[in-house]
């Protein structure tokens, strides 16, 4: 028997599953399952990568300094206080590893992201589930699973995969309640599509308990580079530099995530579109009897009837072409989590729940 064996916890982390990208069989293929923009990136990214060709022999930069102004500018923050990472998941993982351990918890909700859990097995600490109310996230419930062992609270707020999101005074009242050395992580994927809202700035600028996480992966169109950040206290930010790698981004990354945060022209348009096909979908889904919360991110939650009639209106839906994401996984057998595509691909997303209907009839 060998006795080359991992870290405890490594073994009880099932591996990542991506949203399904084809289907046997059919050519025209709708990918409505990792929340990407079906409008693309900014046009200026591609002038960006131009720009790097030349440059392709020469290691990239460690601190990220041209990207962290850019953000700082854009979002006006301090960019000494901006940590920039492989995606979002990065900046999880490197708060995992920092402040968390054997015999110590990570603590998230019923329905929270998937990274979440992954990344606490694999600093040794072990994750603690609290319950959501109606899928939000109850801060109570949150509260009341703390210890003196909890050293990482992490709420994605708009929440993946349910879409739903608690108020900024929710968010201040679970972060004054956490314990002693305790630190509240705020996963930002989809705060720019929230109107007005800042993501947790103000949360982390008056406190020190408090982090917020970002992605260049949703709105902005950038998924296929893996380009995050994170914002939080100074000290914070120098404990979690210590552990990145120094050539973590690349040129590229660098330069795409720059062009794309200053066209905010574009941005814009892309959220706007968002919001109205949005609300489109969710109601006219309801009206085919799938109803779903009031979403606040770039997918709906839609809920059948139980775990079989949710499958058997994804294999319809497959069938067609159009390919949504299960969330068994996440608790929700019922449910099928529906990216908000552009017109053309809400309308064959409804068409197809219309045609399962009425064959189901």
């Amino acid at each position: 028997m060998s006795t080359i064996i991992p870290q405890p916890g490594i073994m009880d982390i099932a591996l990542y599953e991506g949203g399904q990208s084809h289907v046997e069989g059919v050519a025209d293929v709708l990918k409505l399952s990792s929340n990407e923009n079906p409008f693309g990136f900014s046009p200026k990214v591609s002038e960006a990568l131009s720009g790097c060709l030349t440059r392709l022999h020469r290691y990239p930069n460690t601190d990220h300094a041209p990207l962290r102004e850019a953000i700082g500018e854009v979002h006006g923050l301090d960019p000494e206080r901006i940590i920039c990472g492989v995606g979002s998941d990065e900046i999880i993982n490197f708060l995992c590893q920092a402040y968390a351990g054997p015999g110590d918890e990570v603590l998230h909700t019923e329905h929270g992201f998937a990274m979440y859990r992954i990344s606490a097995l694999a600093a040794g600490a072990t994750p603690v589930v609290a319950a959501e109310r109606e899928r939000v996230t109850d801060v109570d419930a949150l509260l009341s699973a703390c210890t003196e062992r909890t050293k990482l609270v992490f709420i994605a707020n708009p929440n993946n995969p349910t879409g739903t999101m608690i108020g900024g005074n929710e968010v201040a009242r679970l972060a004054d309640g956490l314990p002693d050395g305790a630190l509240l992580v705020l996963d930002g994927a989809y705060a720019e599509f929230v109107d007005g809202f800042d993501g947790g700035v103000s949360l982390v600028d008056q406190r020190d308990n408090v982090v917020m996480t970002r992605t260049f992966s949703k709105l902005y169109g950038l998924g296929g580079l893996r380009i995050g950040w994170g914002y939080g206290p100074k000290p914070i930010i120098d404990v979690l530099n210590r552990i990145r790698g120094p050539f973590n981004l690349s040129e590229f990354q660098m330069a795409a995530a720059i062009a794309a945060v200053r066209d905010q022209d574009w941005a814009t348009r892309c959220k706007a579109e968002n919001a109205r096909l949005r609300v489109w979908l969710g109601e006219e889904l309801a009206a085919l009897g799938v109803p779903s919360d009031v979403s606040l991110t770039n997918f709906i939650l839609a809920r059948f009837a139980d775990p079989a009639e949710a499958e058997a209106a994804d294999l319809h839906l497959k069938t067609l072409g159009v390919i949504v994401r299960r969330v068994g996984g996440y608790g929700l057998p019922n449910c099928l989590r529906i990216t908000v595509g552009d017109t053309v691909g809400c309308r064959r997303v409804v068409e197809g729940i219309r045609t399962f209907r009425e064959e189901n009839a």
